[in-house]
């Protein structure tokens, strides 16, 4: 995909959110009082995970409404801890009436943001900064979809023994992480077997060869089926699931993709000239939807600073693919759905 970037603004002092006065950055707002950035979490727009669901949302939102990318809405990458508050900073003295901000590691950066600039917008996804006037707050129960996937591996397992791989320790994949344990196991008590679960964290969202490495070791130790959630290190998990698929054709060992469906990323094929897939399924995070709706009540000047947006499967922010399932595995998941839906079944988040 076709990288857009911010120019420097303010002769290139974009690491002070204040660097070239306020002045400056209001006159840019007044020219244009509706322009969005979108700034992104660790692991670049082609992350095939939540960045790229992110963007895609404001992208084919930005053309319903006729505006221009670059000008009218952009994206900037992060790819340094720093870049947090410069990539934020860079966009407010370039005009940008409205910044999201797509991670929670962000928050503190935000707030700052939010603070010196009270008549901009800003809103945090998968983070809580609720009560700030002028920023909103967008988090999703990725727990309950998580349970889901717990179910379809503990329904697809053929050596009960599974594995969650996390990107970085913390609040929002500690919701993959307990919701996919719970999962898990409720799925095996009906089931009247028990299921191993490993857990290992990479330390990172951006660092494939270590998605590589931990699932060549959860693999070795006779898991199956692997869930990742760890941005674009989770490229690193697909990656060793298809040299063991196309290398071992006699065990296949399977992956359950994250945020968006990733059926693509598990095609391989085998020296015979065999084809396959092993994306057993995906859950699914609506942050387009999340992006989407927010951007459009800025430019309807309907902003909802202050509030706490949630989705949840009953609000369709979150859901499974069908993927290669059993009818067994859909039907407990389905049984599953409603019981969350109507309230009947609380997953835990942490």
């Amino acid at each position: 995909m076709k990288k857009i970037l911010l120019g420097l603004g303010c002769l290139g002092l974009i690491g002070l959110l204040a660097g070239c006065g306020q002045s400056q950055a209001e006159k840019k707002t007044a020219d244009n009082p509706h322009k969005l950035a979108l700034i992104l979490g660790f692991g670049g727009v082609d992350d095939r995970s939540f960045n790229q669901a992110g963007w895609e949302g404001l992208e084919k939102w930005g053309k319903t409404k006729d505006l221009t990318a670059k000008k009218d809405f952009t994206y900037l990458e992060t790819n340094d801890p720093q870049e947090n508050s410069t990539n934020i900073s860079q966009a407010v003295e370039n005009g940008f009436t409205t910044v999201i901000s797509l991670s929670y590691l962000q928050a503190d950066a935000i707030k700052e943001a939010a603070e010196q600039h009270p008549k901009l917008n800003f809103a945090l996804i998968d983070g809580d900064l609720t009560g700030i006037e002028n920023v909103v707050s967008a988090t999703f129960k990725d727990q309950e979809s998580a349970y889901l996937a717990g179910i379809a591996a503990a329904y697809s397992t053929k050596q009960n023994h599974v594995g969650f791989i996390g990107g970085m320790e913390g609040p929002v994949i500690q919701r993959f992480q307990s919701g996919f344990e719970a999962g898990v196991k409720a799925a095996g008590k009906q089931l009247g077997k028990e299921i191993k679960i490993e857990v290992q964290y990479a330390a990172s969202y951006d660092a494939p060869d270590k998605g590589k490495a931990i699932a060549a070791s959860m693999y070795k130790e006779g898991a199956d089926i692997l869930y990742q959630a760890a941005g674009s290190t989770g490229a690193g998990v697909f990656q060793e699931a298809k040299a063991q698929n196309e290398n071992n054709p006699s065990r296949k060992v399977w992956v359950i993709g994250v945020d968006r469906d990733q059926t693509d990323e598990g095609d391989y094929q085998m020296a015979t000239g065999k084809t396959g897939n092993f994306t057993l399924t995906s859950t699914k995070k609506n942050v387009g939807a999340a992006v989407t709706e927010i951007a459009d009540a800025a430019y309807k000047n309907k902003f909802p600073g202050g509030k706490h947006l949630e989705f949840g499967l009953k609000e369709g922010g979150v859901d499974l693919t069908k993927g290669q399932l059993s009818k067994a595995a859909e039907k407990a998941i389905a049984t599953a759905k409603e019981q969350i839906n109507a309230g009947k079944l609380t997953v835990p988040e942490e």
